[in-house]
Protein backbone atom coordinates (compact mmCIF):
# COMPACT_ATOMS: atom_id res chain seq x y z
CA UNK A 1 0.00 0.00 0.00
CA UNK A 2 1.05 3.58 -0.61
CA UNK A 3 3.00 5.52 2.01
CA UNK A 4 0.69 7.10 4.56
CA UNK A 5 -2.03 4.46 4.25
CA UNK A 6 -3.31 3.13 7.58
CA UNK A 7 -5.47 0.14 8.35
CA UNK A 8 -7.80 -1.23 10.98
CA UNK A 9 -9.66 -4.51 11.22
CA UNK A 10 -13.44 -4.58 10.92
CA UNK A 11 -15.12 -7.97 11.42
CA UNK A 12 -11.93 -9.77 10.45
CA UNK A 13 -11.21 -7.81 7.27
CA UNK A 14 -8.74 -5.04 6.58
CA UNK A 15 -10.07 -1.50 6.11
CA UNK A 16 -7.70 1.16 4.81
CA UNK A 17 -7.61 4.93 4.71
CA UNK A 18 -5.18 7.82 4.33
CA UNK A 19 -5.12 11.33 5.76
CA UNK A 20 -3.82 14.65 4.46
CA UNK A 21 -3.85 18.10 6.01
CA UNK A 22 -4.56 19.42 9.47
CA UNK A 23 -7.63 20.93 11.08
CA UNK A 24 -11.18 19.79 11.78
CA UNK A 25 -11.86 16.32 10.32
CA UNK A 26 -13.53 15.80 6.97
CA UNK A 27 -14.25 12.23 5.84
CA UNK A 28 -14.17 12.08 2.04
CA UNK A 29 -15.85 9.01 0.50
CA UNK A 30 -15.25 8.11 -3.14
CA UNK A 31 -17.65 6.68 -5.69
CA UNK A 32 -17.95 3.52 -7.78
CA UNK A 33 -14.57 1.83 -8.35
CA UNK A 34 -12.76 4.66 -6.56
CA UNK A 35 -10.32 4.52 -3.67
CA UNK A 36 -8.98 7.07 -1.22
CA UNK A 37 -5.98 7.65 -3.47
CA UNK A 38 -8.00 8.57 -6.55
CA UNK A 39 -9.07 12.11 -5.67
CA UNK A 40 -8.05 15.02 -7.87
CA UNK A 41 -4.83 16.33 -6.26
CA UNK A 42 -5.74 20.01 -6.63
CA UNK A 43 -9.12 19.43 -4.99
CA UNK A 44 -7.59 17.37 -2.19
CA UNK A 45 -4.80 19.85 -1.62
CA UNK A 46 -7.22 22.76 -1.35
CA UNK A 47 -9.26 20.88 1.26
CA UNK A 48 -6.13 19.89 3.16
CA UNK A 49 -5.12 23.55 3.62
CA UNK A 50 -8.00 23.89 6.08
CA UNK A 51 -9.05 20.39 7.18
CA UNK A 52 -7.71 16.99 8.14
CA UNK A 53 -9.06 15.04 5.18
CA UNK A 54 -9.65 11.35 5.90
CA UNK A 55 -9.96 9.31 2.69
CA UNK A 56 -11.16 5.73 3.24
CA UNK A 57 -11.06 2.91 0.70
CA UNK A 58 -14.56 1.45 0.39
CA UNK A 59 -14.54 -2.29 1.03
CA UNK A 60 -13.06 -4.19 -1.91
CA UNK A 61 -11.21 -1.10 -3.19
CA UNK A 62 -7.59 -0.07 -2.67
CA UNK A 63 -6.26 -1.47 0.58
CA UNK A 64 -9.66 -2.50 1.97
CA UNK A 65 -10.66 -6.15 1.78
CA UNK A 66 -14.09 -7.07 0.42
CA UNK A 67 -14.86 -9.80 2.95
CA UNK A 68 -17.70 -12.28 2.71
CA UNK A 69 -20.62 -10.14 3.90
CA UNK A 70 -22.93 -8.56 1.35
CA UNK A 71 -21.68 -5.21 0.12
CA UNK A 72 -24.44 -2.61 0.53
CA UNK A 73 -24.57 1.14 0.96
CA UNK A 74 -25.56 0.60 4.61
CA UNK A 75 -22.57 -1.71 5.13
CA UNK A 76 -20.16 0.84 3.68
CA UNK A 77 -21.66 3.53 5.95
CA UNK A 78 -21.13 1.21 8.92
CA UNK A 79 -17.48 0.87 7.89
CA UNK A 80 -17.07 4.65 7.98
CA UNK A 81 -18.62 4.77 11.44
CA UNK A 82 -16.31 1.96 12.61
CA UNK A 83 -13.36 3.97 11.33
CA UNK A 84 -14.57 7.00 13.30
CA UNK A 85 -14.74 4.83 16.40
CA UNK A 86 -11.24 3.46 15.81
CA UNK A 87 -9.63 6.88 15.41
CA UNK A 88 -11.76 8.38 18.19
CA UNK A 89 -13.74 10.92 16.18
CA UNK A 90 -17.16 11.39 17.74
CA UNK A 91 -18.51 13.59 14.94
CA UNK A 92 -17.11 14.89 11.67
CA UNK A 93 -18.04 16.62 8.46
CA UNK A 94 -18.56 14.02 5.74
CA UNK A 95 -18.46 14.44 1.98
CA UNK A 96 -19.29 11.89 -0.70
CA UNK A 97 -19.13 11.89 -4.47
CA UNK A 98 -21.57 9.81 -6.53
CA UNK A 99 -21.88 6.43 -4.74
CA UNK A 100 -19.89 7.97 -1.90
CA UNK A 101 -22.76 10.41 -1.58
CA UNK A 102 -25.08 7.50 -0.93
CA UNK A 103 -22.73 6.24 1.77
CA UNK A 104 -22.50 9.53 3.66
CA UNK A 105 -26.25 10.12 3.34
CA UNK A 106 -26.84 6.71 4.86
CA UNK A 107 -24.45 7.54 7.70
CA UNK A 108 -26.29 10.82 8.34
CA UNK A 109 -29.62 8.96 8.34
CA UNK A 110 -28.59 6.09 10.61
CA UNK A 111 -26.21 7.94 12.96
CA UNK A 112 -27.00 11.65 12.66
CA UNK A 113 -25.04 12.52 15.81
CA UNK A 114 -21.83 11.45 14.03
CA UNK A 115 -22.29 13.93 11.15
CA UNK A 116 -21.53 17.57 11.93
CA UNK A 117 -21.89 18.69 8.29
CA UNK A 118 -22.76 17.01 5.02
CA UNK A 119 -21.45 17.71 1.50
CA UNK A 120 -22.81 15.84 -1.51
CA UNK A 121 -21.27 15.89 -5.00
CA UNK A 122 -22.93 14.45 -8.11
CA UNK A 123 -25.31 12.21 -6.22
CA UNK A 124 -29.02 11.67 -5.53
CA UNK A 125 -31.41 10.78 -2.69
CA UNK A 126 -32.92 7.62 -4.16
CA UNK A 127 -36.60 6.77 -3.99
CA UNK A 128 -39.51 8.56 -5.61
CA UNK A 129 -37.66 11.87 -6.03
CA UNK A 130 -34.80 10.29 -8.00
CA UNK A 131 -34.47 11.91 -11.44
CA UNK A 132 -33.03 9.57 -14.12
CA UNK A 133 -30.69 10.91 -16.78
CA UNK A 134 -32.32 9.23 -19.75
CA UNK A 135 -28.77 8.31 -20.83
CA UNK A 136 -28.46 4.56 -20.21
CA UNK A 137 -25.36 4.42 -22.39
CA UNK A 138 -23.35 6.48 -19.91
CA UNK A 139 -24.08 4.10 -17.03
CA UNK A 140 -23.23 1.10 -19.20
CA UNK A 141 -19.88 2.69 -20.02
CA UNK A 142 -19.23 3.30 -16.34
CA UNK A 143 -19.70 -0.35 -15.39
CA UNK A 144 -18.19 -1.89 -18.56
CA UNK A 145 -15.09 -3.88 -17.58
CA UNK A 146 -14.45 -5.35 -21.02
CA UNK A 147 -11.31 -4.67 -23.04
CA UNK A 148 -7.92 -3.61 -21.78
CA UNK A 149 -7.48 -1.40 -18.70
CA UNK A 150 -6.49 1.42 -21.07
CA UNK A 151 -9.72 1.03 -23.02
CA UNK A 152 -11.67 0.98 -19.77
CA UNK A 153 -9.92 4.19 -18.71
CA UNK A 154 -10.94 5.97 -21.89
CA UNK A 155 -14.56 4.90 -21.49
CA UNK A 156 -14.60 6.06 -17.88
CA UNK A 157 -13.08 9.46 -18.66
CA UNK A 158 -15.59 9.94 -21.49
CA UNK A 159 -18.52 9.81 -19.05
CA UNK A 160 -16.93 11.74 -16.18
CA UNK A 161 -16.02 14.84 -18.21
CA UNK A 162 -17.62 16.88 -21.03
CA UNK A 163 -16.66 15.75 -24.55
CA UNK A 164 -14.60 18.85 -25.26
CA UNK A 165 -12.39 18.12 -22.23
CA UNK A 166 -12.39 14.33 -22.13
CA UNK A 167 -9.84 13.88 -24.95
CA UNK A 168 -7.19 16.06 -23.32
CA UNK A 169 -7.78 14.51 -19.91
CA UNK A 170 -7.53 11.02 -21.42
CA UNK A 171 -4.24 11.90 -23.09
CA UNK A 172 -2.76 13.29 -19.87
CA UNK A 173 -4.17 10.91 -17.26
CA UNK A 174 -5.41 7.86 -19.15
CA UNK A 175 -2.39 5.70 -18.31
CA UNK A 176 -2.72 6.51 -14.61
CA UNK A 177 -6.40 5.61 -14.66
CA UNK A 178 -5.61 2.42 -16.60
CA UNK A 179 -3.07 1.37 -13.97
CA UNK A 180 -5.71 1.77 -11.28
CA UNK A 181 -8.30 -0.11 -13.36
CA UNK A 182 -5.95 -3.07 -13.75
CA UNK A 183 -5.92 -3.56 -9.96
CA UNK A 184 -9.69 -3.60 -9.44
CA UNK A 185 -11.53 -6.57 -7.92
CA UNK A 186 -14.33 -7.37 -10.36
CA UNK A 187 -16.36 -9.16 -7.70
CA UNK A 188 -16.34 -5.95 -5.66
CA UNK A 189 -17.37 -3.98 -8.74
CA UNK A 190 -20.32 -6.30 -9.34
CA UNK A 191 -21.44 -5.86 -5.75
CA UNK A 192 -21.05 -2.09 -5.97
CA UNK A 193 -23.20 -2.07 -9.11
CA UNK A 194 -25.94 -3.95 -7.25
CA UNK A 195 -25.69 -1.44 -4.39
CA UNK A 196 -26.03 1.47 -6.84
CA UNK A 197 -29.20 0.04 -8.32
CA UNK A 198 -30.69 -0.78 -4.92
CA UNK A 199 -30.19 2.82 -3.80
CA UNK A 200 -32.35 4.06 -6.67
CA UNK A 201 -35.24 1.92 -5.47
CA UNK A 202 -35.00 2.59 -1.75
CA UNK A 203 -37.52 4.52 0.31
CA UNK A 204 -35.58 7.29 2.10
CA UNK A 205 -36.38 7.75 5.79
CA UNK A 206 -37.59 11.08 7.16
CA UNK A 207 -34.92 13.52 8.35
CA UNK A 208 -35.71 15.17 11.67
CA UNK A 209 -32.90 17.71 12.01
CA UNK A 210 -30.49 17.80 9.06
CA UNK A 211 -26.91 18.92 9.62
CA UNK A 212 -25.51 21.94 7.78
CA UNK A 213 -25.43 20.64 4.22
CA UNK A 214 -24.22 21.41 0.71
CA UNK A 215 -25.11 19.93 -2.68
CA UNK A 216 -22.72 20.36 -5.64
CA UNK A 217 -23.64 19.10 -9.10
CA UNK A 218 -22.42 19.44 -12.66
CA UNK A 219 -25.08 20.63 -15.10
CA UNK A 220 -23.61 18.37 -17.84
CA UNK A 221 -23.61 15.21 -15.68
CA UNK A 222 -24.56 12.18 -17.79
CA UNK A 223 -24.45 9.67 -14.91
CA UNK A 224 -26.56 11.41 -12.26
CA UNK A 225 -28.92 14.03 -13.64
CA UNK A 226 -28.50 17.56 -12.35
CA UNK A 227 -32.25 17.41 -11.88
CA UNK A 228 -31.47 15.59 -8.62
CA UNK A 229 -29.77 18.63 -7.10
CA UNK A 230 -32.98 20.41 -6.09
CA UNK A 231 -34.79 17.45 -4.46
CA UNK A 232 -31.55 16.43 -2.76
CA UNK A 233 -31.13 19.96 -1.46
CA UNK A 234 -34.71 20.02 -0.24
CA UNK A 235 -34.26 16.72 1.56
CA UNK A 236 -31.22 17.95 3.48
CA UNK A 237 -32.19 21.63 3.67
CA UNK A 238 -28.91 22.24 1.85
CA UNK A 239 -27.36 25.01 -0.15
CA UNK A 240 -27.36 23.91 -3.81
CA UNK A 241 -24.63 24.97 -6.26
CA UNK A 242 -24.81 23.75 -9.86
CA UNK A 243 -21.62 24.04 -11.92
CA UNK A 244 -22.87 24.95 -15.37
CA UNK A 245 -19.83 23.78 -17.38
CA UNK A 246 -19.05 20.63 -15.39
CA UNK A 247 -20.08 16.99 -15.78
CA UNK A 248 -20.05 14.15 -13.21
CA UNK A 249 -16.54 14.84 -11.87
CA UNK A 250 -17.33 18.46 -10.98
CA UNK A 251 -14.77 18.53 -8.16
CA UNK A 252 -12.02 17.64 -10.68
CA UNK A 253 -13.15 20.24 -13.23
CA UNK A 254 -13.53 23.11 -10.74
CA UNK A 255 -11.48 21.86 -7.80
CA UNK A 256 -10.85 25.18 -6.05
CA UNK A 257 -14.48 26.25 -6.27
CA UNK A 258 -15.69 22.88 -5.01
CA UNK A 259 -13.15 22.78 -2.18
CA UNK A 260 -13.97 26.32 -1.02
CA UNK A 261 -17.68 25.48 -0.82
CA UNK A 262 -16.97 22.31 1.16
CA UNK A 263 -14.57 24.06 3.56
CA UNK A 264 -17.24 26.69 4.23
CA UNK A 265 -19.82 24.11 5.30
CA UNK A 266 -17.34 21.78 7.04
CA UNK A 267 -15.55 24.31 9.21
CA UNK A 268 -17.02 24.87 12.69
Amino acid sequence: MAEGTRTIEIDGRRYAWRTVGQGPPLILVNGYAGSGEDWDPTFLGALAEHLEVICPDNRGMGGSELGEEELTIAAMAEDVEALMDAIEIEAAAVCGWSMGGYVVQRLAESSPYRVSALALIGTHPGGSTYVPTGDAEAFEKLIDCSGTPREQASRLISVLFPPEQAGAIDAEFGEVVAEARAKLDHRALDEQKAALLAWRDREPPAIATPPPALVLHGRLDRLVSAGNAVPLGERWNAKVDVFEESAHAAMAQEPLRAAAAIVAVASP
